[in-house]
């Protein structure tokens, strides 16, 4: 998995593809770029064939040899076995979705890794009980519709996915779609508190966290739910409740969105930052494999430098991030995180900034990115590494 790789996302694929055919794979963490070793097997070697997957078949003494140079306790790697496929889900609606609304949707695609569509009917259904994994598509669980179709813009489709979520409110009860959305947010939090894994991006992560400290509020607009937000939300913020953030400062008006760093709060900091396209990169962390084994799987790479890129909510401001949250990637000079992790309970969550790692200034009217194109993109290497992340064997941490 190092620069010899022809197509890093699809060697994701082979691995979660040997591992629905009930053999184990090791993930050698730090050694040659985090690679995969498995048993040989000619099935195997075929698919990695048909995929496209540069792969090498290496004799027993050689895999001693690595294995004696990964358990070196003076060199910073390690082996970490991956026993069973997660069973996967993502979170976004079956109608209206196209496919470049979603990066996680198109990099699973195209490493051919198998998941199915939940949502909220499903959510609050308690199907998530039947996967390990979940992934949030960049939706609004503050029932605000991401604010779009507030201004002129996109005022059709706002119109038809509030009129949907309002269906499926009342269907389920509820009188107001941010009372589903909050509902549809605990029970994710649930999900991950017994045992799930979850990794949002975009604006799943920052009004997920939002939504979940305003259960005992009102922070949305009359032009969303008929009625304007509690003069006193601010106060009355609970983020005790919240996975990631917490001292954030919300936004409860429909029109003054981006004056304090993002739409929802100041927890993005997308409109106030002041950074470049071609200086816009943030670094990863280099944690010790034998020591911090869960940071180290979550940023293995080909590359520590990664292409920032924008989305509804492009990068968290630092200073609202939980002291017991884990850094993975920051952009310093900005003062901004990008790439963060943490555990819930029995679970773990990540949370990455911005919409598309290849397509910088995400558009929906763009045709979807083309990931045959960017094989190796070290942006989406990280999306794969939290899908590989569930199969791992569980071992005591040394920290």
């Amino acid at each position: 998995m190092d620069d010899v790789q022809k197509d890093h996302l699809k060697s994701y694929g082979i691995a979660f593809w040997v591992l629905k055919n009930d053999q184990e794979v090791d993930w050698l963490l730090n050694y040659r770029g985090g690679s995969f070793l498995t048993k040989y097997d000619s099935k195997t070697e075929n698919e990695c064939k048909i995929r496209g997957v540069t792969y090498e078949v290496i004799a027993d003494d050689k895999v001693a040899q690595i294995t004696a140079e990964i358990n070196d306790p003076s060199v910073n790697m390690d082996i970490v076995k991956l026993e069973k496929a997660p069973r996967m889900a993502v979170y976004s609606p079956k109608e209206g979705v196209k496919p470049q609304d979603d990066a996680v949707i198109l990099v699973l695609k195209y490493a051919e890794i198998p998941f199915d569509l939940v949502y909220d009917e499903e959510v609050l259904r308690g199907d998530l009980n039947k996967y390990d994994w979940l992934h949030l598509h960049h939706e609004d669980f503050t029932g605000q519709y991401s604010k779009e179709g507030n201004r002129g813009r996109n005022v059709d489709k706002f119109l038809q996915t509030k009129a949907i979520q309002e269906a499926t409110a009342k269907k389920f009860g509820y009188k107001k779609v941010s009372k589903m959305k909050l509902a549809v947010a605990q029970t994710i939090r649930d999900f991950c508190a017994n045992g799930g894994f979850l990794l949002a991006m975009c604006s799943g992560a920052d009004s997920f966290d939002i939504a979940l400290a305003a259960a005992k509020t009102d922070i949305v607009d009359e032009i969303y739910d008929g009625d304007p937000p509690d003069p006193q939300a601010q106060s009355k913020l609970d983020f005790t409740q919240t996975l990631a953030f917490q001292n954030f400062t919300v936004v409860t008006s429909a029109y003054s969105f981006g004056r304090s760093g993002g739409r929802f709060s100041n927890i993005d900091v997308s409109n106030t930052r002041h950074v470049n396209q071609e200086d816009d990169l943030f670094t990863l962390f280099d944690f010790s494999a034998k020591w911090d084994v869960i940071p180290s799987m979550l940023t293995q790479n080909h590359d520590k430098v990664i292409k920032g890129f924008l989305g509804l909510a492009t990068a968290f401001d630092k200073s609202k991030v939980k002291s017991t949250v884990t850094i993975m990637g920051e952009m310093k000079s900005a003062n901004e995180a990008r790439y963060i992790h943490g555990e819930y309970g029995k679970g773990q969550w990540t949370f990455y900034g911005g919409h598309d790692p290849e397509n910088y200034q995400y558009n929906p009217n763009e045709p979807p990115t083309d990931l045959s194109l960017h094989p190796n993109s070290p942006g989406y290497r990280l999306i794969l590494n939290n899908v590989l992340f569930p199969a791992a064997k569980k071992k005591k941490l040394k920290t």
